[in-house]
């Protein structure tokens, strides 16, 4: 190629939009979930953000490399995934989960993090405020104040009633839990309801939950929960007591009932947001955006086995009602 050919080629792509220059080359994406590399709840999250990312342009395999890291509910090990996800220099990182966003900003304050399905990041520490981030890290949350004490309104409208309700979470996993339960224990007081904390760590303490028959449970947001969701299911059946989940994830493999955010629909919003860096966008300058989607599910064949009965009123708001 001579003097006239390169000096041609250059003047070319600097009338190219900055967009198709930045697609042109290959890029670097790190994600670290808390989930396990066979879980359901993952692989789904997995499949959906390659199909929102390609709808935004980066195809896996083409103009996007994608380094997939889960943690499988253990936090050491999630800690060890940040350290090899950082060490490959990636453009971008996407932090599925609270602990994955406290290990990478731990290793990282310069590349971009976006994170989803993760709760009150003001209070935790990850950004400044939601309308201005700051820093490197932005993204999607999955809680909104009033939540929990719907969480809590749902267990009343239960026949029998229940009077006393366990909230069940692991403090070393959730440390948000007493946003939550500030929550709660407001709505108690209107809904003449007894909240109790039932925390618990390990399998040990989770069986341990089986003796508590004198009222319902209320599982709160939080990786542990979710990696050890069928020993919950297994007690609480064992107790025969109502309980409220924060995932549909829980209904759909026998829980009663369900309250919760899209968390299919934050991996998608996460898409754009990562596209939108991978094109020039800083992570400072997009805001943290609260959920927008919630879904209400009913499982009425766990309802009978229980011999309860849903409210009427409650029935007819669920977006999903298994028979």
């Amino acid at each position: 190629m001579n003097r006239r050919e390169v000096l041609r080629l250059l003047g070319t792509l600097a009338m190219l939009p900055s967009a198709a220059l930045a697609q042109s080359a290959t890029r670097r994406l790190g994600v670290l979930s808390v989930t396990a590399d066979d879980d359901a709840v993952g692989q789904t999250r997995s499949a959906i953000l390659v199909e929102a990312l390609a709808a935004h342009g980066w195809k896996e395999h083409g103009n996007l490399e994608i380094d997939w890291r889960s943690g499988g509910g253990d936090r050491a090990r999630i800690a060890r995934l940040a350290d090899e996800l950082v060490a490959l220099k990636p453009d971008i990182l996407l932090a599925i989960g609270t602990p994955s966003v406290e290990e990478l900003r731990q290793r990282t304050a310069t590349t971009p993090i976006v994170f989803a399905v993760v709760t009150d990041p003001v209070g935790q520490g990850f950004v400044e405020n939601l309308a201005h981030p700051g820093g490197n890290i932005t993204g999607f949350t999955d809680y909104d104040g009033p939540l929990a004490g719907k969480w809590l309104e749902m267990l009343t409208q239960v026949t029998p009633r229940v009077a006393r309700v366990f909230v069940v979470y692991n403090p070393a996993t959730a440390p948000f839990a007493g946003l939550m339960l500030r929550t709660i224990e407001g709505a108690a007081q209107k809904l003449a309801v007894i909240v109790e904390p039932a925390p618990v760590h390990d399998a040990a303490s989770i069986a341990a939950l089986a003796s508590r028959k004198d009222g319902g449970f209320l599982i709160l947001p939080d990786f542990f929960t979710m990696a050890n969701r069928a020993p919950l299911l297994a007690v609480i059946a064992e107790a025969r007591v109502p309980a409220v989940f924060w995932s549909r994830t829980f209904v759909d493999e026998g829980g009663l009932m369900s309250y919760s955010t899209d968390s299919v629909e934050q991996l998608r919003r996460a898409a754009s947001y990562i596209d939108r860096i991978l094109k020039g966008a800083l992570p400072a300058d997009l805001p943290i955006q609260n959920p927008t989607k919630f879904e209400l599910a009913i499982n009425l064949k766990a309802a009978r086995a229980l011999g309860l009965t849903i409210a009427p009123g409650l029935l007819a708001l669920a977006n999903e009602v298994i028979e």
